[in-house]
């Protein structure tokens, strides 16, 4: 079952027109989250950035998308999955149809769209860069869109040469982000991450895991920018999403990482996870 505009429906009854504009012109966006034990994690934060980036693309945002209507609608799709113990919830808005590259509208459709979240194994996880495009910087960069043709040409890239991962370069060649989350380099006491003005995504996780380390006296945390050669340098690489935390990362190329800061960071996420229920 999915949610279309609220109403519960099977995902077999939701149909496209050919004027779907998030089909036609990727004139739409996107917010995953991650829902354990019935709650929806770090969801505020989730629905701060999600408000931004509507009014950033210049949607009409319902009066009803208020932050306790948009979780309760989250909960209500999750509640008649299948049992799991946690979820992936994909809410996606885009503009309704009509018009070319002029929208002929700026109200929006809704579709939420629950899948169970599978427990991977821990093992090596190998990343390398994906040189063939770049991932231009700007504002606009850090808005989660359904414009994902990068992200997904790096994912086959990995896919083709046996990587569990890609890093996206922008025009000046500076690290910007994985396919699927923001990246952190640690070389001694420094932990550095691409700043937002590099094109990275703006992630929810990312923004959780820098309070953690600006909290730390052990660590100074860096928003900046990163050579591929920092990489190669660096103690440790892990990788932020919504759904798996920190991604710890184990070879880039020849070099092995150490992971043990990572997953303290993990642990740490997992316990302020709880705290803000």
């Amino acid at each position: 079952m999915v949610n279309f505009n609220g109403d519960l429906v099977h995902s077999d009854q939701i149909t496209l027109t050919k004027d779907n504009r998030a089909f036609k012109y990727g004139d739409g966006l996107f917010e995953t989250v991650k829902v354990a034990q019935n709650s929806v994690v770090f969801w505020e934060d989730h629905y701060f950035r999600l408000m931004a980036s509507m009014r950033m693309l210049r949607m009409n945002i319902p009066m009803s998308f208020t932050l306790e209507f948009l979780e309760e609608e989250i909960l209500k799709t999750v509640k008649v999955q299948d049992a799991a113990t946690s979820y992936r919830v994909r809410l996606s808005v885009y503009r309704r149809d009509g018009g070319l590259y002029t929208p002929a509208t700026n109200e929006i459709d809704y579709l939420l769209e629950v899948s169970p979240i599978k427990i991977l194994e821990k093992g090596s996880y190998s990343i390398d860069l994906y040189k063939d495009f770049y991932n231009y910087s700007g504002l606009l960069s850090t808005v989660k869109t359904n414009n994902r043709m990068l992200n997904t040409l790096a994912s086959i890239f990995a896919h083709e040469n046996d990587l569990n991962n890609a890093i996206l370069l922008n025009e000046n060649k500076g690290v910007v982000e994985a396919t699927n989350g923001n990246i952190f380099i640690v070389k001694n006491q420094v932990i550095k991450t691409p700043a937002l003005t590099e094109g990275c995504i703006k992630g929810v996780t990312r923004g959780k895991i820098i309070e953690i380390i600006s909290k730390n006296e052990d660590f100074t945390i860096e928003e900046t920018s990163i050579s591929p050669f920092e990489i190669q340098k660096a103690d440790e690489v892990f990788i932020t999403n919504a759904i798996t935390g920190v991604q710890t990362v184990t070879n880039y190329r020849k070099k092995v990482f150490a992971t043990a800061i990572g997953e303290k960071l993990s642990n740490s996420l997992r316990i302020l996870q709880v705290l803000k229920k």
